[in-house]
């Protein structure tokens, strides 16, 4: 499985028709459908597709043809999407309408062309399950761990200073949390523990 870390894009023409392509990470999604709309008022429709991971790690997917066709323009983004195995990502295509119609035949085609050119543009990455973990540290051990989590990597969604220490709030994959674990054991006597 793979996904994207930030927002892409591409654009096509078929037939006078401007078809501009966003693949972009799933929790930006609806903001970006937001601006996109404020700033293609006068598109013809914005078009999407969704696949994202639910608590219980099963995959959802969701789309949209904004008023085209049924089936002429969400399932095919949906199905490249599937093709290449994205998960949690949007994909949503701007559509300037240019004088011609494609039929539904041709809608598919262009829908699905500029679904692949977007992810073809798109630095793609592998997926992998994050959790948030919690622990804290006293305040001696602050600069250690600072030093760890810089060295490694390690995404620190929040930090909590309190009067006995700090709280660090990690979004680690599986294989980072152990890592970190081992390093952190031998400190539980100097004031590390788990959340």
């Amino acid at each position: 499985m793979q996904t994207v870390e930030q927002i892409f894009s591409s654009s096509l023409e078929e037939k006078k028709s401007t078809f501009l392509s966003f693949l972009c990470p799933i929790e930006v999604m609806e903001s970006l459908h937001v601006k996109l709309k404020n700033e293609h008022p006068k598109a013809a429709h914005i078009v999407w597709a969704k696949r994202y991971f639910n608590e219980f790690r099963q995959i959802v997917e969701n789309n949209s043809d904004d008023g085209e066709p049924k089936g002429t323009s969400g399932p095919p983004v949906l199905n490249v999407m599937r093709g290449v195995e994205l998960v949690e990502v949007g994909l949503l295509i701007v559509r300037y309408f240019g004088g011609i119609k494609l039929g539904t035949g041709g809608l598919v085609r262009a829908y699905g062309s500029s679904a692949k050119e977007v992810i073809a543009a798109a630095s793609l990455v592998p997926f992998v399950f994050k959790e948030i973990f919690t622990c804290k540290t006293a305040y001696p051990l602050v600069p250690r761990f600072e030093h760890y989590v810089l060295h490694h990597g390690l995404h620190v969604k929040q930090r909590l200073f309190e009067s006995d220490g700090v709280i660090w709030e990690f979004e680690v994959s599986e294989a980072q949390k152990e890592a970190f674990l081992s390093f952190a054991h031998p400190f539980e006597r100097e004031g590390f523990c788990c959340l």
